[in-house]
């Protein structure tokens, strides 16, 4: 099968979210623009870009998502103020990677700030094979899910500009809650809380 060979990458815009216009040569012989969201530098962004198309993709995630389980048979969910969609979202607890920084000291360190939990290191600490992509139609963001047992240890300490709420979630509800639930719900979270509840 052919595919797309990529043209041109045009750097389009500048900030904590970057644009960029992708040209693609079709295999019928036409061009196809096409526009992506990214965090990512112009020259890591080609990097991916090429690797991706040589079947090499880089590794490592974007993000860290974390789905935390306490003694209560409960989910540590969060309610958070998200600007792009002007409204409350239910999620789990998440965060984007520090240079260098581990997955699961990742994961601790965003579910201490967002909800006061942290993990416990004792019991098992799992995480998806690989990362998986947030929104392959528009962005190249990656998140790693893990799944951790957790437990309160703290007050919450989030960002000024970080509206949370945090809620457990009975294992035991989550069918209704999904029922109920009228407020924005992220894919990856309806898919999780779905495979609990079966």
């Amino acid at each position: 099968m052919q595919v797309p060979k990529l043209k041109d990458i045009q750097f389009v815009a500048d900030g904590w979210i970057k644009k960029y216009v992708l040209t693609y040569d079709m295999p019928n012989g036409t061009e196809h623009s096409y526009e992506v969201a990214s965090r990512k530098s112009p020259e890591a962004y080609r990097a991916l870009l090429e690797a991706n198309a040589a079947g090499e993709p880089l590794a490592g995630a974007d993000a860290i998502c974390i789905v935390a389980r306490t003694p209560r048979d409960s989910i540590v969910m969060i309610k958070e103020f998200r600007y792009p969609l002007n409204s409350w979202c239910i999620a789990f607890p998440a965060g984007l990677l520090e240079p260098g920084e581990d997955p699961i000291e990742c994961a601790d360190r965003e579910l201490r700030e967002e909800t006061g939990y942290a993990i416990d290191r004792k019991a098992e600490v799992r995480m998806l094979p690989q990362a998986g992509y947030s929104s392959t139609g528009m962005s190249d963001e990656t998140v790693q899910i893990v799944f951790v047992n957790a437990e309160y240890v703290e007050q919450p300490h989030t960002e000024p500009n970080e509206l949370i709420e945090v809620f457990e979630l009975p294992i035991a509800d989550i069918r209704a809650f999904l029922d109920e639930n009228r407020l924005p719900i992220g894919t990856r979270a309806q898919l999780v809380l779905e495979m609990l509840a079966r």
